[in-house]
């Protein structure tokens, strides 16, 4: 028995430090989110992170992973927090690993939104970037029962929803990860979800991004009454982690326009940027994604 004791506090040990098999962290009496996922594959979302709010009147879900498959291990680490129905989902963005799960919510009723851009976004783009899944290391199977579900509910510039005892806050600035990336704000638990508009820990993706934009969007974040942050990929952050943000796409944009005046090699040059950004434990090869994408062949 004693030995069954020690095997057990082992696997909650485990469990505890590997976010990628502890299901959703609590982060308030009320709201729990996927944070510092490890598994960074495209079939785990590339380490999306996604959240819930819950109401007295029901549930809020922010993001929703990359395809039926994973929307539907996000619904059921969520039934295991609250059986509660879910009103809302929030896509901070409407790339593939935060929003094609949109369809396993959606079949429960709940009103799916999103700033207006990207709602055209996906709605012009969706179809297509389910057709070619498979450019993004995904395989058929991983699939499997996803459809588009475009966000019925667009805003322009805030939106505020009540759930009962909770007051949440859409914002979106001004263009920056997307044109509408845009943050969701509990004033109350001086918490904010940033979607793709902060990365820590992970080299972020660039190929949609506004730089200018987007330094002012994190400018206006590090001037909001918030002290803890999930941001769209890596582990729970604070305002220190808005700043590194907002200092590396400055020096990558910077660096990336002066190497490709000698070359085009985007191997090359994505090499010499990762001698001078900041280590990230997460996604290197983004940065060569990102060079052939943002950088190569532009003028």
């Amino acid at each position: 028995m004693k030995k069954l004791t020690v095997l057990t506090a082992l696997l909650l040990t485990f469990l505890l430090v590997h976010p990628a098999f502890a299901g959703l962290t609590k982060l308030a009496d009320n709201v729990y989110a996927y944070v510092g996922v490890k598994d960074a594959s495209a079939t785990h979302s590339f380490a999306a992170n996604a959240g819930i709010v819950i109401g007295r009147d029901g549930v809020l879900v922010i993001d929703t992973l990359i395809s039926a498959k994973e929307g539907n291990r996000f619904l059921a680490d969520i039934r295991k927090v609250t059986k509660k129905p879910i009103k809302y989902v929030v896509n901070t963005h409407t790339h593939l690993d935060h929003a094609l799960g949109n369809c396993v919510f959606a079949k429960l009723g709940a009103t799916v939104i999103s700033h207006e851009a990207d709602q055209a976004k996906l709605a012009a783009q969706g179809a297509d970037m389910l057709k070619n899944a498979g450019n993004y290391g995904l395989k058929p199977g991983d699939m499997v029962g996803t459809t588009v579900v475009v966000p019925t509910l667009a805003f322009s510039n805030q939106l505020s929803i009540d759930l009962g005892g909770e007051n949440v806050r859409l914002i979106r600035g001004t263009a920056s990860h997307t044109e509408g990336s845009l943050i969701v704000f509990l004033p109350a638990r001086k918490l904010l979800f940033s979607g793709d508009i902060l990365f820590t820990d992970f080299h972020p993706y660039l190929v949609d991004g506004d730089f200018e934009g987007w330094a002012k969007t994190l400018d206006n974040m590090l001037a909001m009454d918030v002290e803890r942050i999930v941001p769209g990929h890596g582990p729970l952050s604070t305002k220190k982690d808005l700043q590194e943000m907002k200092e590396y796409l400055a020096l990558f944009d910077t660096k990336a326009k002066e190497l490709t005046t000698a070359s085009q090699d985007a191997e090359a040059i994505a090499a010499d940027l990762l001698k001078v950004l900041p280590k990230r434990s997460a996604a290197e090869w983004m940065v060569g994604v990102n060079v052939k994408n943002r950088y190569i062949g532009k003028k």
